[in-house]
């Protein structure tokens, strides 16, 4: 007799359908989403090309070809390494007579699972209902097809299955005006934590790259840890002291990944605007993966498309213990991020390092200065945007030991507080 709870518990067994032109063998980072996703990969096809056939994408020989692979293995589903449109992944389960769908789809559900927050959930919601409206005859379905079941019959989604495209697009805009509110008490928080004139940094980086540990080993923080992709998506702010005379609020923000649905970019626009705001960006880089020279690129291209690729940033070479016995790999990185610090969450090496190095870029130099007593006012200037570290006054004027944020190169100064106080430096 079969155990039905046995049978319940099975993963889906997917067919997985790379696209060409790739490096690797296997769909790697597909099959990373899958595992992530809690399915099985039953086998992985790749393509050598695709052919803009209107029907499939593909020739009709090579779309049989994986319609009877797919039935020899038993497959539950099959997922594309690219994105197909609707009418392409209509025709596709009709001659499958099994679930099809593609990258774009994976990395929603795998958002919709990790979405604990209020904030989370309404920008699933938004990506979820904004890409569901033309293919609104299998998105709200189990995503597995349970064997003797019928997919998509009564499954969890059966509500959503059934709302008319008028109801999806009346659920969308109330949607936007409530992350419109979510975007607004974010720049309040902004604001005053401008203010109170404390520096922001941001880790950044592709998923799984360890922002959450570095934010864990840094601040004592309790962010959730795991080797899976976009384990967080929250972004995390906490304090984090510099020196004893300053403080920074460090943000870790949510991983990036090659190929982002923009339905997702568009819906946590607010949540990567921490990232747009912030004036120091920590691009955290897994030394360990052997992709790092690409998913480095993606992360560039994510900060370009929020507007972010202005502001200053520092390559943060993490786990970097990977490495330690690959003097080849490691030349390699150095050749390929001069400048990047190296670090290590698990037993914080390279944390000394950084912090010096996240000091300057965000408070500036240690400089002394020498104040004419008739120019207090620039001392309340220094106390108001910079950080003083040491102050006495003598009957000659005020000597200052201080931080001032910006860079003085051939005699000027990048910001205006350290302008006006740069006749005032002293060696």
């Amino acid at each position: 007799m079969i155990n039905l709870q046995e049978e319940q518990e099975k993963k889906a067994r997917c067919l997985l359908i790379g696209a060409p032109n790739k490096t690797d063998a296997e769909p790697q980072e597909l099959i990373s989403l899958i595992d992530t996703l809690g399915m099985e990969v039953a086998d992985t096809m790749v393509l050598a090309r695709i052919e803009p056939t209107p029907a499939y994408g593909i020739g009709t020989g090579k779309a049989q070809e994986i319609a009877n692979r797919a039935k020899d293995l038993n497959a539950d589903c099959i997922i594309f390494d690219w994105e197909i449109d609707p009418t392409k992944q209509r025709n596709w389960e009709k001659l499958t007579g099994i679930n099809v769908f593609d990258r774009n789809e994976v990395i929603i559900r795998i958002f919709s699972q990790r979405a604990q927050t209020k904030e989370a959930v309404l920008q699933v919601q938004l990506a979820k209902l904004t890409y569901s409206l033309p293919r609104l005859s299998h998105m709200y379905g189990n995503l597995s097809r349970q064997r003797g079941g019928n997919y998509g019959a009564k499954g969890s989604g059966e509500t959503q299955l059934e709302l008319d495209r008028r109801q999806i697009e009346d659920k969308i805009l109330q949607l936007k005006k409530e992350l419109d509110q979510v975007s607004m008490n974010r720049k309040t928080q902004r604001k005053m934590r401008e203010r109170n004139a404390q520096p922001t940094c941001s880790l950044v980086g592709y998923t799984n790259a360890g922002k959450s540990s570095l934010l864990n080993a840094l601040t004592g923080a309790d962010t959730l840890v795991e080797n899976k992709l976009f384990a967080t998506l929250d972004p995390t702010t906490r304090k984090f002291s510099l020196s004893e005379a300053s403080q920074v609020l460090l943000t870790d923000t949510v991983g990036f990944i090659s190929n982002l649905p923009h339905t997702l970019i568009d819906a946590f626009r607010s949540t990567l605007e921490e990232a747009a705001s912030s004036d120091l960006l920590l691009i955290v880089v897994d030394s360990g993966d052997p992709n790092y020279k690409m998913q480095y690129k993606q992360v560039l291209k994510v900060l370009e498309e929020i507007h972010a690729d202005k502001i200053q940033s520092l390559v943060v070479l993490n786990k970097i213990d990977t490495v330690k016995d690959n003097p080849l790999l490691l030349s390699e990185l150095e050749a390929e991020f001069p400048g990047a610090i190296k670090t290590c969450a698990k037993d914080g090496s390279g944390f000394e390092e950084l912090i010096a190095e996240m000091t300057v870029r965000l408070l500036g130099e240690l400089r002394n200065f020498k104040i004419p007593l008739t120019r207090s006012d620039l001392v309340e200037l220094a106390r108001k945007n910079g950080t003083i570290e040491k102050e006495e006054w003598l009957e000659d004027g005020a000597y200052l030991t201080a931080r001032i944020p910006g860079t003085i190169e051939d005699g000027n100064a990048s910001t205006r507080t350290l302008a006006l106080l740069l006749p005032f430096v002293v060696e």
